[in-house]
């Protein structure tokens, strides 16, 4: 709940009004720096803030921000007073003389209207925290700017004021970043690739006559940094003095073992699912009614069979033996679906084949699933064939699904129907 109180946090005072310099104030008013870029960024990080603490941290520097946009407004006006009556003072700026009448509006100090682009939001605490101790340096610097090109003493004081907070509101965001304890090189999630991350690349060369000479610091030398020479022209010609290329792999990340590990376990248990389908289908197929029911139970046989032959493929690929690990999930589905075939037997035909296709439907859906799972781990492990074997499966088993709905559509219509009297 906001309530705007009739006083500035800083009472503003100004002896010689500047229309000019009230013209550069509007950087702080409507710029990419200002005051309401600061308490937009800083009461919307807070919104979307789930730490309490830090929520009210944010919370009350935005708000403090609006009061700051209040007193740059103030001033500025003031400056730019001159200008709604002195044709002179308002040739300095026409767009604030003739369009605004010679008051503030959300410009900056060029008249480019003031946009949300300014704001630097990710939802990511620390980031956000990283974002706004960078606006603040950036707008300590602006105002100490203005306060060297102001001449009259109550701006000055003003701008003091202003300038301060800054260095507050970077202290406040600072130390809040510093209670988090993370370290300062630790952003999201996902970690870098190691080698890489500490590989600095001289991709800016030249000595003499072809450019500047290249320097050597703490950024780019000791511990743990390794120094690639012209990563460019390393194709070309071998590194000098055995010294470090390119550590290219950055997709691959440590736990790639695990994870094929946990592709072949996917891969095995498919193996012994759609086994055992090739022993179920034959079985389906005889207990279907519909010609159309038993033409896509056969096709899918032969579909099986083929998707057997690519899992023995992809195995093979991975160097892992091909070697089913028994399939709990499917084996309780084909037993099931023997329960529907004998209660079938009991049924007409159209509520038979519906049950037959609900039953298979729902080995459908667990295959489709075991197949995402098989092939989302092939792509991160950047086996694109295995990949590839995959998703040819997966759509075959996608497509099944869809036609199983389709042939259940008109024996639903059936079902409904009253029977026919002879």
């Amino acid at each position: 709940m906001y309530h705007h109180v009739k006083k500035l946090m800083y009472t503003v005072r100004v002896d010689e009004p500047d229309p000019k310099f009230g013209n550069m104030l509007l950087e702080q008013f409507g710029g990419a720096n200002g005051e309401l870029a600061a308490a937009m960024q800083y009461s919307i990080q807070g919104l979307n803030c789930e730490d309490p603490g830090r929520k009210d941290l944010l919370m009350d520097i935005g708000t403090e921000e609006l009061s700051h946009l209040e007193i740059v407004g103030c001033l500025a006006r003031m400056h730019l007073k001159p200008m709604k009556s002195v044709r002179e003072e308002a040739e300095a700026d026409p767009l604030i003389a003739i369009a605004g009448g010679g008051g503030i509006n959300l410009f900056n100090s060029m008249g480019n209207p003031w946009t949300a682009d300014y704001l630097k939001i990710t939802g990511e605490l620390d980031v956000d925290l990283r974002s706004n101790i960078a606006a603040e340096a950036r707008a300590k610097i602006v105002y100490e700017r203005l306060i060297n090109f102001c001449r009259d003493p109550g701006t000055k004081d003003a701008l003091q004021f202003l300038m301060t907070r800054e260095i507050t509101h970077m202290r406040a965001f600072s130390l809040a970043l510093e209670s988090m304890g993370k370290p300062p090189l630790s952003v999201g999630r996902i970690a870098p690739t190691p080698k890489l991350v500490d590989q600095f690349f001289n991709d800016s060369t030249g000595e003499g006559d072809h450019g500047e000479v290249d320097t050597r610091g703490p950024w780019n030398e000791g511990e743990p940094w390794k120094f690639v020479e012209a990563p460019a022209f390393q194709a070309m010609k071998p590194a000098k003095d055995g010294g470090a290329g390119v550590h290219a792999e950055s997709a691959r990340v440590e736990g790639s073992e695990a994870i094929q590990e946990v592709l072949v376990d996917e891969l095995r248990d498919l193996l012994h699912a759609e086994k055992q389908l090739l022993k179920a289908l034959p079985n389906m197929e005889k207990a279907a009614r519909s010609r159309q029911l038993q033409t896509l139970l056969k096709t899918h046989l032969q579909e099986t069979d083929a998707q057997v032959e690519r899992l023995n493929e992809c195995l093979k690929i991975l160097g892992a033996p091909s070697r089913a690990k028994p399939c709990k999930g499917m084996a309780g589905l084909v037993e099931e679906g023997e329960e529907v075939m004998t209660e079938g037997k009991k049924k007409e035909d159209a509520p038979a084949d519906l049950a037959l296709i609900g039953a298979a439907l729902r080995v459908e859906h667990y295959e489709i699933a075991a197949y995402t799972t098989a092939r989302n781990l092939a792509l991160q492990l950047s086996q694109p064939t295995v990949a590839q074997l995959l998703t040819i499966s997966l759509g075959e088993e996608q497509n099944a699904g869809q036609l199983l709905d389709q042939v259940a559509q008109p024996l639903m219509s059936v079902a409904r129907m009253p029977r026919s009297v002879a």
